[in-house]
């Protein structure tokens, strides 16, 4: 079929897919690419050498690697990809799926893999499978074109029943994942609901208020209720930022078990949760105390002799009154600027807008120093919350008032009475302050935090010294410390300080270095002006350290697990290579109440130079690994996400050699990112009764992919495969 492109084929014939077989074996290439699930074929006669394809040649512009990865945006549709014989990439060297999917194109992957003795055949096509001149549906599999109405894994009518059962599972996946959290967000959530409904109710139906909501009407119970939030969620927003306090329930409290752990790990998740709803309720509360002040005003300033305008010209010389405004000419800015409760108000208001607005992520990644700074006036916001209700502007009726005068017995005598009037409802009302209650809900939390920051104060003075400074490529800076007294967990991270740079900024660095290990050491790349001058700091000189720690992370519970999967993105691979240098303690020691069976290792990066942090490291682990017969034990990949044509072309060159051209490791370096539907599935298919670890310390983006991949590839049958989440927080 000479001069017929491939996709001119499929829109014109409907035996394109038989050309579509036929085509790349002609040219040589191995097999076809389609989307992740779709089968590819093997050559049946032979394997050909690796080589170079013309991107123009591929039979189908969405294989796997080539045309997605390795094509960058703006360059030339001639970018070539590279071929590779099946397993050379694989950590026993046969076919391996999990371990080629992804790396380079046009290979075999999946089950529906033919035998190599078996002729090719074309698939038969299902009744009805042909819908139109451009669908061209692949039994099973899905469709070769994005407008086909056959989806993966349906056939025909029974596409909606299929959707809704991968719904309900994902549903059941999600809660097998965050039942617990999902309880503890209801058991908050309800907790301000029963407050703020209880509150509303008892200040829109009590009757010591019945004087006061006749001047404010239902302002007054809008502010009371978000008061009695604000001062719950203000009780709440230390705790998870007490970071020995969660250490300590996390690696010394017997009853702490997995769940209640995973909890612990979204600590500043939940920080952050209640910010925002004490900026919502402050919202609500400086609203509804703006309507409160203008109608004191309004009432104050009436002559039309209303219940509002009688009640406030009560007690102005006394101490029993109910408007606090007792002139005609007092503004409502005069009393929020000049009185305590409006003066400390604004300050609390400002405080907390400048605390949240300065913790968004922009802030927090390019101006941490702001963010840290801003964050201190917390202290502020304490100190005036405590003090904020004492003046009590707002009132109601006491009780030895009621008792003489009750407002459904005597208001209407209040507009109506004459000047000698000798009714027992002659007497005016008398009213009484709220009692401050905001120090009651605060007190224990501010208590706990200052024995929290006297710990760290105390900590931080013990001496710190630095026995080793190694620089990295990509200006990575390596500290190898000693400190009297320091016991760490792999996975952990501490708060360092360096007076000669900023007396008062704490950063925080995860623990590179093992527990089996004199030293502890961290790696810290330049990501910010603190770092940079720390960087630069140390080359020229090492100046004094303070270190306040080590606090636990998710790492911790690795070996809690029979098989983990542990992903690094970048400088984020410094949590677990504390664990990879705690396993090869381990192996050296000979030590057998290891839990943990199986170790997959992901590192992602973005150039080559990162590869070199720990190259050492992976190389003995491979030399320790293959001595003591556990070479299966650990298997690691290793993906650049970053290279331009002269890297690509160097690997397809040396692609023969037994150890990588960009590491020199044994394991190839994998060009792209990882397909987490493959690796889940392959890691499932490998131990379909484990409870599987899965680790992150990397961006966002990724968590969401592989939190979305923990729900699908988890069974809801407790006998079978389940992977739990885990996510690195600061």
């Amino acid at each position: 079929m000479p001069g017929l492109d491939p996709g001119t084929a499929q829109r014109r014939d409907p035996r394109r897919l038989l050309f579509l077989w036929w085509f790349p074996w002609k040219m040589g290439i191995a097999g076809w690419g389609g989307r992740p699930g779709k089968t590819e074929l093997l050559n049946q006669n032979r394997m050909d050498p690796p080589q170079v394809v013309p991107r123009k040649f591929l039979p189908y512009k969405n294989a796997p690697f080539c045309p997605q990865r390795l094509q960058k945006p703006g360059r030339s549709r001639q970018t070539p990809c590279v071929t590779q014989p099946w397993g050379t990439g694989g950590s026993q060297g046969g076919p391996s799926p999990a371990s080629t999917r992804g790396r380079f194109c046009c290979w075999p992957i999946g089950p529906a893999l033919p035998s190599w003795k078996e002729p090719l055949k074309a698939p038969a096509f299902p009744p009805g499978a042909l819908r139109g001149k451009s669908r061209v549906p692949f039994p099973g599999r899905g469709c070769l074109t994005a407008r086909c109405s056959i989806k993966p894994g349906s056939s025909g009518g029974r596409g909606h029943s299929a959707g809704t059962a991968r719904a309900q599972r994902a549903m059941g996946n999600w809660l097998v994942n965050h039942w617990f959290s999902a309880a503890v967000l209801a058991a908050w959530l309800g907790i301000n609901i029963f407050l703020f409904t209880y509150y509303f109710l008892f200040f829109d139906r009590d009757e010591r208020y019945f004087y006061t909501r006749a001047i404010l009407g239902s302002a007054l119970a809008w502010a009371r209720a978000s008061a009695k939030c604000l001062n719950f969620n203000s009780m709440l927003i230390l705790l998870p930022v007490c970071r020995n306090l969660l250490s300590f329930l996390r690696g010394t409290c017997s009853c702490c078990r997995r769940t209640l752990r995973k909890q612990l790990d979204h600590n500043l998740t939940f920080h952050k949760l209640v910010a925002y709803a004490l900026a919502l309720l402050t919202a609500v509360h400086t609203i509804a105390h703006l309507f409160n002040l203008e109608r004191y005003n309004q009432s104050q300033q009436a002559t039309d002799g209303s219940l509002p305008a009688v009640l406030s010209k009560m007690h102005l010389q006394g101490s029993e009154w109910l408007n606090p405004i007792h002139s005609n000419h007092t503004t409502v800015e005069y009393v929020a600027f000049t009185t305590i409760p409006g003066l400390t108000g604004v300050i609390i208001t400002l405080a907390l807008i400048l605390m949240v607005t300065s913790s968004t992520e922009f802030i927090r990644r390019n101006y941490f120093e702001l963010f840290w700074y801003t964050h201190h006036l917390f202290l502020v916001y304490f100190a005036g919350l405590v003090i904020h209700g004492i003046a009590g502007l707002v009132r109601g009726q006491t009780e030895q008032s009621m008792a003489e005068v009750h407002p459904y017995d005597c208001a209407e005598y209040l507009t109506q009475r004459e000047q000698n009037c000798t009714h027992s409802c002659c007497k005016d009302p008398e009213f009484g302050s709220i009692p401050a209650e905001s120090w009651k809900w605060v007190l224990a939390p501010i208590i706990l935090y200052v024995f929290e920051r006297l710990l760290r104060v105390w900590r931080a003075q013990q001496k710190v010294v630095v026995k080793k400074v190694v620089m990295h490529p990509a200006r990575v800076l390596e500290l190898q410390m000693q400190k009297k007294g320091f016991c760490m967990e792999v996975g952990q991270y501490i708060f360092v300080n360096c007076p000669a740079i900023s007396a008062l900024e704490w950063h925080p660095f995860t623990l590179t270095s093992a527990p089996e290990e004199d030293f502890f050491s961290i790696h810290i790349r330049a990501a910010g002006d603190w770092t940079e001058r720390l960087i630069n700091t140390f080359q020229l000189e090492t100046p004094r350290v303070e270190v306040d720690g080590p606090f636990g992370t998710a790492s911790e519970d690795v070996f809690q697990y029979e098989v983990a999967m542990l992903v690094g993105a970048g400088i984020g691979v410094t949590p677990f290579a504390s664990i990879l240098k705690s396993i090869w303690y381990k192996f050296q020691q000979g030590d057998q109440t290891l839990k943990t069976k199986k170790i997959y290792f992901y590192w992602l990066c973005r150039d080559t130079g990162a590869f070199a942090w720990f190259n050492d490291l992976l190389a003995s682990l491979e030399q320790k690994m293959a001595e003591s017969g556990k070479a299966d034990f650990l298997t690691y990949r290793l993906f650049l996400t970053g290279w331009n044509t002269s890297i690509a072309n160097n690997v397809a060159l040396h692609f023969d050699t037994a150890t990588d051209t960009v590491t020199g490791l044994r394991h190839k370096t994998i060009f792209g990112r990882p397909m987490w539907n493959t690796e889940f599935a392959a890691v499932a298919a490998a131990h379909p009764r484990s409870v599987v670890g899965v680790f992150l310390c990397g961006p966002q983006a990724l968590a969401k992919s592989l939190q979305k991949s923990c729900h699908q590839h988890s069974s809801l049958d407790p006998r079978k495969v389940k992977f739990y989440f885990n996510k690195e927080n600061f």
